[in-house]
């Protein structure tokens, strides 16, 4: 029996390709980019065109582009760099109830800081009030962080109007966006947007872990987190990882390539799986935006009557990955915080999983998971079944 992985919003199998140039560039390049000689000059090219790659992604310049550890550190990097640079201006920061925990635990600490930290409910959708918004900015306002995909239940911020909102309101204020669970999967545009920064990582699109990317548009400035070389710029200091940034480019420019049609396919496995157990005659409740209105990657099912923790490990033992939730909460016994922000009640809490997609899943891969989730609601739920619609 073969697996069938639905946890791709949690991390994703790297291309073959990707894998295949990592091996050669650990093999053959090895030298340190920051080194004068051959072997150096080679392993600068390779990141070099790592960052046009990535660049052309986001249609911004490659020189405006910072190589990191990860979407957690380019989080940081964002938040914290701009909070702490641009302090003399104001202490107002903005964000929302349903970052990802890298962005929130970041306003958490400058909280405690001493910053002022306004954070925007969202609607049963998961969407933020853009009259909310403008109505908590002014003068003081330093820096705004809005999630453009959530990653949880997949809702689409309209990162277009928020951008120009709040450059309508304080020119000055800075504009930063997480796209870690959009980069590459779906048209991103953040100079279009107005934003100033721009948060990416390479494993949640076929490429390797411990990799990411802050887009930084030109003036705007951070301060370093690090201390260190003058490796990215002096932003991001420490040797670069050759490999990894080698693959992280070649993943986006493959996954941007086949983007369109990549997003229709996994759009149509979200319908096929949403209406599927409906029609297998599942009590199934969508959490967050309708299919057809959020990311087509993500969507997030309570099954009444049904633990989570139980449905989870009933799918696993038929070799099928899910997830109760953000990985990043994943082994915390406490709900959901994207779930609680959007209302739902312990019921729907305690049985919320998310299944996310990418193009390696099939529409046979979909129909045994409808199969295997009436076997486990039949053996465990109680109250779960409606019969047909």
């Amino acid at each position: 029996m073969e697996e069938i992985y639905l946890d791709n919003s949690a991390t994703t199998r790297p291309y073959d390709d990707v894998i295949e140039l990592m091996g050669r560039v650990h093999r053959d390049t090895f030298g340190n980019p920051s080194s004068p000689h051959g072997r150096g000059l080679e392993a600068e090219r390779l990141l070099k065109e790592a960052r046009r790659a990535v660049a052309a992604v986001l249609g911004g310049a490659a020189d405006e582009l910072y190589f990191t550890s990860g979407g957690t550190e380019a989080n940081n990097l964002a938040v914290l760099g701009a909070a702490y640079r641009h302090r003399r201006r104001g202490s107002h920061l903005v964000t929302t109830s349903i970052e990802h925990p890298s962005v929130l635990n970041c306003y958490r600490r400058l909280e405690e800081e001493g910053f002022q930290v306004s954070y925007l409910p969202v609607d049963s959708d998961g969407y933020i009030s853009l009259e909310e918004l403008r109505n908590l900015m002014g003068k003081e306002t330093i820096l705004v962080s809005v999630i453009h995909v959530n990653n949880e239940i997949g809702t689409v911020q309209p990162v277009d109007q928020i951008g120009a909102l709040i450059k309508e309101r304080n020119p000055h204020t800075l504009y930063h966006v997480d796209g870690v669970q959009s980069f590459a999967k779906m048209p991103v545009n953040p100079r279009r947007w107005q934003a100033d920064l721009f948060s990416c990582s390479a494993h949640k699109i076929h490429g390797p872990k411990g990799v990411g990317a802050l887009w930084v548009k030109e003036n705007s400035l951070l301060q370093p987190l690090m201390r260190g070389g003058e490796q990215e710029g002096g932003l991001r200091p420490g040797t670069e990882n050759v490999a990894g940034i080698a693959g992280f480019g070649r993943a986006a420019g493959l996954t941007f390539e086949r983007q369109e049609r990549d997003a229709a396919h996994m759009h149509g496995l979200k319908q096929k799986l949403y209406w599927g157990l409906r029609e297998a005659g599942l009590k199934v409740e969508l959490n967050g935006p309708a299919p057809e209105h959020c990311a087509p990657h993500i969507i997030n099912l309570s099954f009444p009557g049904i633990k989570a923790e139980i449905l989870l490990h009933a799918l696993e033992n038929d070799l099928i990955y899910t997830s109760p939730g953000s990985a990043c909460h994943s082994r915390r016994p406490e709900p959901s915080h994207v779930l609680k922000a959007i209302g739902l009640g312990e019921e729907r809490l305690s049985g919320a999983l998310r299944f996310s997609f990418a193009a390696f899943n099939t529409a046979e891969e979909i129909d045994r998971v409808i199969g295997r989730c009436l076997e486990a609601v039949r053996a465990f739920g109680a109250g779960s079944l409606s019969g047909p619609f």
